[in-house]
């Protein structure tokens, strides 16, 4: 009984549009990565059989052989890259090729800027697959039928990557994909049998399975060919790359491995091969990517881990392999010590893959600090791509706390600028004698902070201060309280206390300053009413008349709008008002008799330490109406 066709013609997503004609201008130069990204994708889909078989053996049919095809055909001018893995059903064809649903998508095209040279590096980001194939060829056409359904449930997709494609329904014999590259007039390099066993060896030699190709007729002695033979050959060496001892693997073959599983142009930052025997055995290879990928933001995609059972592909998006903070990293681990038909809820209770993920965890934060002590500049690079995610460590991983706290990077009123090039340990190599706590601030920029009013005494006796803008920073200093015995310090939270920093006359001093200003905190106190939890005269202010100081285990005022910004909702909580004594505003202020006057004055400084940290005001008409009655005064 025939196949009745179901046929249709669809639009590419938008996206997908995009990427086609960037790819085709952009990667021109390195076209041949063509044949690495099907070949991988093939080799993925052999995986997902293999793993799928486990638990069903009907799936092989009639055929367990699992291997790669690569053929051309100098008259029609195609190429044809065949599997029989697992097969796509017409869903599965829509939903792969039709679509990137993907989160991130639009924001890594709103990075695209024009320029070829830059464009292309941030495709190597973004991971190609399939489309690549559209660098060389003007027409694609793809044969699929999903393992386990019968031959009637064949799907034809077909397109000229021009903004849409059609599919339709055929009959199929084999499962698996055939995907035909009709060759744009130009690439006749590629209907070469040695060009393209040259690729595949450059890219793919380590593909743990054959990629088997027609053997190139030798002429005889006579220089005549008999093409009536007809042999084939394995082109790669089918070996997977990690089960090689390091000394037998060049670096440009690791290079090429990570290429290949992380789907990226671009080297890797480094890896760390590893084969460790004893109660746990297992073989990792991992490596640290040089650039961010577009979804590094997107913390529960967790896809850069390969798990293998005995060398057989069982998940990639593991989470308990790797924790978040490290959803970066890239690579293979294989261990004999685990069942073929492991699941994902074995993997949550297994001992094995406990001790596994811990000796991993602690290679890359091992691997990191080498880094950062022996190539300061690469891991600079390394801190701008992926920093802001390694900040999230400290409060996932109490185990490496201290490992992650060494890798910690910031801006500091030390060097003049915002890059996050200070450690902790630079910090606490410079600080004064008698100082015993590390100090920092937070805030939405650099500029804001550089500027705030809470640095100003802090400038005046050179102490460093942390400048700490992400956004991710305050849910940082939540979880990693101290560092080498010092504690860490909001200069903007609780009592201002400089210890052993200020002397017996300083101290002296203060006290009789706060005593002769007591009428006046009284007064602002009540003025304020219902909009400050406390008012007091504050010894940290050198240039401001007043700043707003959160409460010690109050949110701080940055966390606030964080949350807010975000939709969620917070409890506000009031801030403290210090006044600064010594400015002429305040003394003009204690000496005001008029109440009207006095209660404007006093909103009007609650309302500039209030923008001063970033805030809103909840009136600002009347703010502005206050403050040109002043002017006018005063003019």
């Amino acid at each position: 009984m025939g196949v009745e066709a179901h046929k249709e013609t669809m639009g590419f997503q938008t996206e997908v549009k995009q990427l086609l004609n960037l790819m085709i201008n952009s990667l021109y130069s390195n076209k041949e990565i063509f044949l690495r990204e099907l070949i991988s994708n093939a080799a993925d889909a052999a995986d997902k059989l293999r793993f799928e078989a486990l638990s069903d053996d009907a799936l092989y049919e009639e055929d367990g052989d699992l291997n790669i095809r690569v053929d051309f055909d100098k008259e029609a001018r195609t190429i044809t890259i065949t599997d029989n893995g697992i097969g796509m059903t017409r869903e599965e064809v829509i939903n792969n090729i039709g679509t990137i649903a993907r989160s991130g998508t639009k924001a890594f095209f709103g990075q695209l800027t024009g320029d070829q040279a830059k464009d292309s590096q941030l495709i190597g980001q973004f991971g190609v697959g399939f489309y690549s194939a559209f660098i060389v060829a003007d027409k694609v056409t793809l044969k699929t039928r999903r393992a386990g359904t019968t031959k009637e449930h064949g799907v034809l997709w077909e397109s000229a990557g021009e903004g849409e494609f059609n599919i339709e329904t055929i009959e199929k014999a084999t499962r698996g994909t055939e995907v035909i590259l009709h060759l744009r007039e130009d690439e006749d390099e590629f209907l070469n049998g040695w060009r393209l066993r040259n690729v595949i060896r450059k890219y793919s030699d380590h593909i743990n399975l054959p990629i088997i190709m027609q053997k190139e007729p030798v002429p005889d002695e006579e220089g005549n060919i008999d093409e009536s033979i007809i042999e084939d050959e394995t082109v790669n060496k089918a070996t997977a790359l990690w089960t090689l001892s390091k000394n037998d693997i060049t670096d440009e073959q690791y290079k090429e491995f990570y290429k290949q599983i992380a789907h990226d142009f671009q080297d890797p930052l480094s890896w760390s091969h590893n084969k460790v025997e004893g109660n746990t055995e297992y073989t990792s290879l991992l490596y640290i990517p040089s650039k961010a990928p577009f979804d590094l933001w997107d913390r529960d995609r967790m896809h850069g881990i390969k798990l293998y059972v005995k060398r057989v592909f069982i998940m990639e998006d593991s989470e308990q392999l790797m924790p978040r903070y490290l959803r970066f990293i890239r690579g293979v681990i294989d261990t004999n010590d685990l069942p073929l038909n492991v699941s994902r809820e074995i993997l949550q209770s297994s001992k094995v893959i406990d001790t596994i993920r811990a000796a991993s965890v602690k290679k890359i934060l091992s691997e990191l600090n080498k880094m950062a002590n022996n190539e300061p500049e690469q891991y600079a690079e390394f801190w701008k791509e992926f920093g802001q995610v390694i900040k999230e460590g400290p409060g996932e991983d109490f185990a490496n706390k201290e490992a992650l706290a060494k890798l910690l990077r910031f801006a500091s009123t030390e060097t003049g600028n915002a890059d996050q090039t200070v450690s902790l340990e630079d910090y606490v190599s410079r600080m004064k004698d008698k100082q015993d706590k590390i100090f920092y601030i937070t805030a939405e920029s650099y500029a804001a902070a550089k500027n705030s009013p809470h640095l100003e005494v802090f400038r005046k006796k050179g102490i460093e201060v942390l400048l700490l803008t992400d956004r991710v920073d305050e849910w940082l200093v939540n979880s990693l309280t101290d560092f080498d015995g010092k504690h860490l310090q909001s200069v903007a939270k609780g009592d201002l206390d400089l210890g052993e920093l200020e002397d017996e006359a300083e101290k002296k001093a203060h006290e009789e300053v706060e005593k002769n200003f007591e009428d006046l905190v009284d007064r602002v106190k009540k003025t304020l009413d219902e909009k400050v939890k406390d008012v007091r005269i504050t010894h940290r202010l050198t240039d401001s008349p007043a700043c707003l100081v959160a409460d010690h285990y109050d949110m701080s005022g940055n966390l606030e709008r964080m949350l807010k910004a975000a939709g969620q909702q917070v409890s506000a909580s009031k801030p403290i008002l210090e006044l600064n004594p010594e400015h002429p505003m305040v003394a003009k202020l204690k000496d005001e008799q008029n109440d009207e006057q006095f209660s404007d004055w006093t909103s009007i400084l609650f309302d500039q330490a209030l923008l001063a940290e970033g805030g809103q005001l909840d009136d600002p008409a009347s703010f502005v109406k206050k403050l040109n009655a002043m002017l006018l005064q005063r003019a």
